[in-house]
């Protein structure tokens, strides 16, 4: 009898906390949609958004898979882009993005690195990342911004209308901070895009613009231990770098979001810049502009 019991529990237990998780799924770049791949496949199919292992949050700011997200693999694929481009992605729960994202509490951020040669080879371990937008409470210092992403809404960032041309990953970046009342209990969630930025700027960050990941963040942090954090008014401090002094602040991705994101935000990508097959990430390279 105890063991059916157990039984029963455990089948109700596991798809909770499997739905309570989720990852990047999808990347809508100027109406061009790219989609992911769903978690656990044996063989994934081309992408431009490196693929993790589990939809489990990483844990602990020292975490090596902070970096990408658990054991991300190269991606097949870039998806191409220019300054000022508007990308919309879309985060899920579950493993196969048959759940709408869970939590409604902390930040989402993004960060940008630029890929030594072909991003579909360029191990990102000790990359120097700048970053281009935050997104923490919304106007009424009640609402976390994240909380659109539960009704399955994309989020809007936007490349530097000034960014020089390249290769470069985009770091897709949620902290969940529900439990974070205590060291050690905020949620990371990144996730990494593979992009080539085309025309003429010339523009990016400073040295001391940029961070590595491990190395951005300390889990004493303001931002990261948010003992106060369900009591009001919230007082909240973005962890990390600011974003990049050349980032417009107009083309950040502070702009309000449209509506739940599906396939028809646009057209499916039909010839996206082909790269080497997916495999395990291994490299490393820096740019400055000083």
């Amino acid at each position: 009898m105890m063991l059916r019991i157990l039984q029963v529990v455990s089948a109700l237990v596991i798809p909770t906390l499997v739905s309570a998780h989720g990852y990047l799924q999808q990347v809508t770049i100027d109406g061009t949609v790219y989609m992911g791949n769903k978690l656990n496949v044996e063989t994934p199919a081309p992408s431009i958004i490196r693929l993790v292992n589990t939809n489990f949050p990483v844990m602990g700011t020292s975490n090596p898979y902070i970096n990408c997200g658990p054991d991300a693999q190269f991606a097949s694929q870039v998806g191409n882009a220019n300054p000022g481009s508007r990308l919309q992605l879309l985060w899920v729960g579950g493993t196969d993005g048959s759940y709408n994202w869970l939590h409604n509490i902390g930040p989402l951020m993004h960060y940008m690195t630029m890929c030594e040669g072909s991003c579909s080879t360029y191990n990102s371990t000790y990359a120097e990342w700048f970053k281009i937008s935050e997104l923490g409470l919304e106007s009424d210092g009640k609402t976390w911004y994240q909380d659109i992403l539960t009704s399955r809404a994309p989020v809007n960032v936007t490349i530097p209308s000034t960014l020089a041309p390249g290769q470069y990953l985009l770091r897709s970046e949620i902290i969940s901070l529900h439990d974070a009342l205590t060291e050690g209990g905020a949620q990371f969630y990144p996730a990494c895009v593979q992009l080539n930025v085309g025309g003429d700027q010339t523009q990016g960050p400073t040295s001391s613009e940029e961070c590595t990941f491990p190395g951005c963040y300390s889990d004493t942090d303001a931002g990261i231990l948010t003992p106060n954090i369900f009591n009001p008014p919230i007082e909240y401090t973005f962890p990390g770098p600011p974003v990049a002094s050349f980032v417009n602040t107009n083309s950040s991705s502070s702009a309000p979001h449209t509506g739940p994101a599906s396939s028809s935000l646009g057209t499916h990508s039909a010839t996206p810049t082909p790269l080497s097959s997916p495999q395990y990430c291994v490299g490393t390279f820096s740019r400055h502009f000083d």
